[in-house]
């Protein structure tokens, strides 16, 4: 056997020996193990015993860790398929509040009286807000959504009459239920129609294999913008989409990147609307944001603004303190023009699609086609669109991405909690990222009452099947049992990474071969079954 510390070896053949340590992540992948496990000390209230457990990256992306990637990826099509076609409508009611939580808000009650006591009196309430903020924290602990004050911040709004280069939409009166129209054929069978909707950005010039003919032609700018607020626009379509079906429309949907590297949505609608309708919502759906305008440049170079601890960033040639967010958006009156308005593009495609067939399963796999990868890993039509890829980038390094990106003070205003140390053009935000070419927006987009269950569920679902399928009972654990700290990085009793992968990897293959087992056992006694009946016969 040749050994591969062999010296006497050539170096190329030594070179060609795969690493031993490469091989194991990818036999890693292979068993579906995580390759990017985290460590973390579970401890046992009961017993008073700890462990350290690896729990899975979780990672949504084949660069990160494909064996999570495809976890998700298959969860997110379970969840699709079961949400898509329901013909009965999920029943979703908060849950009746138990002593515990209704003690907690009678706590939450009197520590707020004294806190407005305080207040009202002039004493500090800092030791208030310090045990405030903790009982809030409790109460999500027992099991409640949202905060016991709502909103406490005012709202801005602004006028919702419709531009007057937007067509109208019809209006119907809204019914309670999720389903949508059934129809009967025939053959007395009830079908449940479905739709399959794809809507894009409008056109910023020609393009050929995914980048620009003349890129000096092209609206680099609105794409930036576009790009940046595609997942409000989106909102906007559903909130119409609602009014015109005249029900509460469920959808699941997927943010893809197109080859020109625009994002684009492809949609699965419980129920169906004409095409028409849909084709005419989406030609009157826009989104304005309304934000100070970013068109002049007013500071750049090494002519910046210079923070001033107290006060704020400050004119470096006047000394004048730049207008807070607040004070910028309280200049746009009602004759203010926003910064930026979008609007989808003509090209809409819309399918009608039925339960259980082949086409249903198509759009499912087409949903999730892009899933694990990033907008940025779409670039594959050579130099030209990495060319044009570095172009988008160029165009989105100074706009600004949100209240708080510290590209504003380019254009003299002082971002949303505004800190020293900001940087035009440094903005660390999502948007700005080249695997994300501006799209900060959650890639998959489910509604509430899609599949009446959450991906955690969904997740146990799965998990349920595989104890059963192993013969084990699927107990569920004391979610109060157990308190869950992070392992500090050189803990020494976290083992090495490599070790881990094998003990993981050793796991998958002791429940593969009892899985083959079982398989083969009941295989075995449906063959016995069969020539039992023979028999008898």
């Amino acid at each position: 056997m040749t050994h591969p510390h062999d010296r006497a070896l050539p170096r190329a053949v030594r070179q060609a020996m795969p690493m031993a340590r490469d091989v194991l992540v990818e036999v890693a992948k292979l068993h579906g193990v995580c390759i990017r496990p985290i460590p973390l000390k579970r401890l046992d209230i009961v017993t008073g015993t700890s462990e350290i457990i690896d729990v899975p990256c979780g990672a949504t992306l084949d660069s990160k860790c494909p064996p999570c990637a495809k976890r998700n990826k298959q969860l997110r099509k379970a969840q699709c398929r079961e949400g898509w076609h329901l013909d009965a409508e999920p029943a979703i009611t908060p849950d009746e509040a138990n002593e515990e939580q209704r003690w907690l808000v009678e706590f939450r009650a009197d520590y707020q009286a004294q806190r407005e006591a305080a207040e009202k009196a002039g004493d500090d309430t800092t030791e208030l807000d310090a045990i405030i903020t903790g009982l809030d924290e409790e109460i999500n602990a027992a099991g409640m959504r949202g905060n016991v004050l709502g909103r406490t911040t005012a709202k801005r709004s602004r006028s919702t009459k419709r531009r007057q280069d937007a067509p109208d939409l019809p209006k119907r009166k809204m019914t309670h239920t999720t389903l949508g129209r059934t129809f009967h054929g025939t053959d007395g069978k009830t079908y449940r129609p479905s739709l399959f909707v794809t809507l894009t950005l409008p056109s910023y010039g020609k393009v050929r294999d995914g980048a620009p003919i003349d890129p000096d032609a092209y609206d680099y700018r609105r794409a930036a913008r576009d790009a940046l607020h595609f997942s409000k626009l989106v909102d906007r379509f559903v909130q119409n989409l609602r009014r015109v079906a005249g029900y509460d429309v469920q959808y699941f949907a997927a943010v893809e990147p197109q080859k020109r590297l625009a994002p684009h949505l492809h949609m699965a609608i419980r129920g169906t609307l004409p095409r028409a309708e849909i084709k005419q919502i989406a030609a009157a759906t826009y989104h304005q944001v309304w934000w100070p305008q970013a068109d002049e440049v007013l500071f750049e170079g090494d002519h910046m603004p210079v923070w001033q601890d107290g006060t704020g960033y400050l004119n470096p040639a006047t000394g004048e303190v730049l207008p807070t967010w607040g004070e910028a958006l309280d200049t746009l009156d009602e004759d203010a023009e926003p910064l930026h308005v979008i609007r989808f593009g003509e090209q809409v495609d819309v399918q009608g699609v039925l339960a259980g067939t082949p086409d249903a399963d198509q759009c499912i796999r087409y949903l999730s086609k892009y899933l694990t990868k990033s907008i940025g890993d779409a670039l594959d039509g050579g130099q030209a669109q990495k060319q044009h890829a570095t172009r988008m980038l160029d165009a989105l390094r100074y706009e600004p991405c949100s209240p708080t990106c510290p590209n504003w003070l380019r254009y003299g205003i002082q971002p949303k909690d505004a800190k020293p140390g900001m940087k035009p053009g440094r903005c660390r935000g999502k948007a700005h990222k080249p695997e994300h070419l501006g799209y900060a927006g959650r890639r998959i987009l489910v509604s509430r009452k899609w599949s009446n269950k959450t991906l955690a569920e969904h997740k146990q679902d799965r998990r349920t099947w595989v104890l059963e399928a192993l013969g084990q009972a699927d107990k569920p654990s004391d979610p109060h049992r157990y308190v869950w700290r992070p392992v500090p990085v050189g803990d020494s009793n976290v083992l090495p990474l490599a070790v881990r992968l094998l003990r993981s990897v050793h796991e998958r293959q002791r429940w593969r071969a009892h899985l083959r087992e079982l398989e083969a056992r009941a295989a075995g006694q449906e063959l016995s079954a069969i020539e039992d009946t023979g028999r008898a016969a």
